[in-house]
């Protein structure tokens, strides 16, 4: 009998699944639909009109082509609208209909091998994954910067911030509970199931899933903040941060929830924020649980340390580690995957 090992994908391999999953239209239907992510783009590019009127845009990772429209639509002069997946195709396409195709380039490639006839005084990006993080798209946007911007040139989106919170998870609890609950449903008692569905529940993997802002229970803690104007790959790559909360009512803690916010800057800066007190975006929340529940009453205080890198096997997928500390209970530490 074989068994079934997980292929191991050399970097050429991985970068072509990668840039394989943004060959389907669903992603980009599922990123355009999102009405908070897509508006706050077009808002925080039209609101930006003064700098982008008459300029030069680079568009890394340009997929359908909005972005650069969005940039046409304020006054560019020009969009390079870099695409490495087939997906350009269709970007040419969109470009056409809308009858752009003299201002907008859509050029097929990774912004870290084409070649630009000249410098930018705009970039645009949707770098943002799950987490922030989660496909490192960010290394991109930083090398494009320091090859073809300007100096003075602006950065759309300018500024990213991390953030966190304690959460008790109401879908978890339940899970938890349920085996308890079998006995008195069939006549069968199940409740050695308990440890096992704990086991597979509260795992390493770094989920996703919209979080609601009644079942978060500090106030959020932001720990770190990107500049993108001066943010090193180094940086980046090994983000850490650290967090003290003080907890309110009394409840079981199951998880902590990371979520992110950027800015596009101006006189009236606008705000893309993933937290789950906003608008459902399709970034979601990522949660990343304990080993199990944990009981806080009012004030109970939780510290922490967090650092976030990619992946030893891909860069593009994401590590989280943690240490923390709830109330009187011993200190854990936790790694946490995503994409592995």
């Amino acid at each position: 009998m074989s068994v079934n090992k997980r292929r191991k994908y050399d970097r050429g391999e991985q970068e072509s699944l990668y840039f394989d999953c943004y060959s389907d239209v669903s992603i980009h239907e599922e990123m355009i639909s999102d009405k908070v992510r897509t508006n706050a783009y077009k808002m925080g590019i039209l609101r930006n009109y003064a700098s982008i009127r008459g300029k030069v845009v680079l568009d890394v990772g340009a997929g359908t082509g909005i972005l650069s429209i969005f940039c046409v639509q304020a006054g560019a002069s020009k969009v390079y609208a870099v695409e490495a997946s087939s997906i350009c195709q269709q970007a040419v396409e969109v470009v056409k209909q809308n009858k752009m195709e003299d201002k907008i380039i859509v050029i097929k490639g990774t912004v870290e091998t084409v070649e630009l006839p000249e410098k930018v005084d705009v970039i645009v990006s949707e770098w943002m994954g799950y987490a922030l993080m989660y496909e490192s798209m960010l290394c991109s946007v930083i090398f494009a910067r320091n090859k073809w911007l300007k100096e003075g040139g602006i950065i759309l989106p300018s500024y990213a911030e991390l953030f966190i919170a304690p959460i008790i998870d109401p879908t978890t609890e339940w899970r938890l509970d349920f085996w308890g609950k079998v006995k008195e449903k069939y006549g069968v008692d199940m409740s050695c199931m308990e440890p096992f569905a704990r086991k597979c529940i509260m795992n390493q993997e770094i989920a996703v899933n919209c979080v609601s802002g009644e079942d978060v229970l500090a106030h959020p803690v932001r720990f770190a903040e990107l500049d993108l104007q001066v943010a090193t790959k180094e940086e980046i790559r090994a983000i850490r941060g650290s967090f003290s909360f003080r907890c309110f009512g009394s409840d079981s803690m199951h998880a902590f929830s990371v979520w992110f916010m950027v800015t596009f800057p101006g006189d009236k800066p606008v705000l893309l924020s993933t937290s789950p007190f906003k608008e459902e975006t399709h970034w979601k929340q990522a949660i990343l649980y304990l080993n199990e529940a944990v009981q806080v009453i009012q004030d109970t205080q939780v510290t922490g340390e967090i650092s976030m890198c990619p992946s030893e096997d891909n860069p593009r997928h994401l590590k989280i580690h943690m240490n923390y500390k709830v109330g009187e209970h011993e200190s854990q530490e936790k790694t946490f995957r995503m994409g592995e």
